[in-house]
């Protein structure tokens, strides 16, 4: 059975300034999810899974899944804010999506087979995503099991100002033993990688392993993920932001004493923090279709 691909586009894109799941990038407006549909597509996933909020459906439809009807199997789920496990109510004024791992657990009724995840405004690249597409067809589906794939941080880092990253630790076999995330990674003006901590700068080394959330799990992840709800939830009726991140279910795994294998790749990641990223981001695609990566028209026609 092919892999799944679930697909995170229910962001609010605060930092970016609008929808930029739907903006366009490509030489004829292509949004960056479509260069990712049409490598998952030739890399072997059979689905694609998109978990976008109720209010952008319409739009969503248009701009996206109209131009690939008829070429893959496209299921969309919303990410509902009371859309919560057996036993939770939603706090009084809430209005903050749960995070990244509750949008995950929304395509539960979706998935019976392993599956990766992709963050819809994320540029991933081929080979990332052909080695996380092989790694998942061998797995075991009615195990708990997950995987990640690993990127060198100085291949993630935007010029236009500080980004997030899960910074990985490895041990020998190459398998995750943790993900702490860092808030202000930054390249200064020596060229290199620093994050801050309360005003202390820390050097970070290029070929530091980050996660990008772009990573995967067999579908018995859907009950581990509900389990795991507790802690954000109970968080969240004090503050009314808190989140409920990937990441932390990756550490359940560890705790369980389960191997996540990290996927090496030499693909360069780009996405759009920043408004000022967009002309970056469309540079990039342009020398990827001049290197004949890509077709210079995704939709000819």
């Amino acid at each position: 059975m092919k892999p799944s691909l679930v697909v995170l586009a229910a962001g609010l894109g605060s930092r970016y300034g609008g929808i930029k799941q739907l903006d366009g990038f490509g030489p004829n407006g292509e949004r960056i999810i479509d260069y990712t549909i049409y490598d998952a597509i030739k890399v072997g996933f059979g689905k694609i899974i998109f978990v976008i909020r109720e209010q952008i459906a319409s739009e969503f439809k248009e701009a996206i899944l109209d131009k690939w009807k008829d070429q893959v199997d496209f299921r969309i789920v919303f990410q509902e804010l009371n859309s919560l496990p057996v036993g939770y109510e939603l706090p009084a004024g809430r209005v903050k999506p749960w995070g990244t791992a509750h949008a995950v657990w929304m395509a539960e009724n979706e998935v019976n087979e392993p599956f990766a995840i992709v963050n819809a405004d994320d540029f991933y690249g081929r080979n990332s995503l052909g080695a996380l597409a092989m790694h998942l067809s061998s797995l075991d589906d009615k195990k708990l099991l997950g995987c990640l794939v690993g990127y060198e941080l100085a291949r993630t880092v935007t010029e236009n100002g500080s980004v997030s990253r899960g910074i990985c630790t490895l041990d020998n076999r190459q398998s995750l033993t943790s993900v702490v995330e860092r808030t202000h990674i930054v390249r200064n003006t020596d060229e290199k990688i620093y994050f801050d901590e309360n005003g202390v700068q820390t050097f970070l080394p290029n070929e530091t392993i980050v996660s990008m959330n772009l990573m995967g799990f067999t579908s018995q992840i859907f009950s581990e993920i509900a389990k795991g709800f507790e802690e954000t939830y109970l968080a969240g009726k004090t503050d009314l932001k808190a989140e409920y991140y990937i990441p932390k279910v990756l550490s359940r795994l560890i705790a369980k004493g389960i191997q996540v294998p990290v996927l090496p790749t030499i693909d360069n990641w780009f996405g759009v923090t920043y408004t000022e990223d967009k002309a970056w981001v469309k540079k990039q695609l342009l020398q990827l279709v001049r290197q004949d990566q890509y077709p210079s028209n995704l939709f000819p026609g």
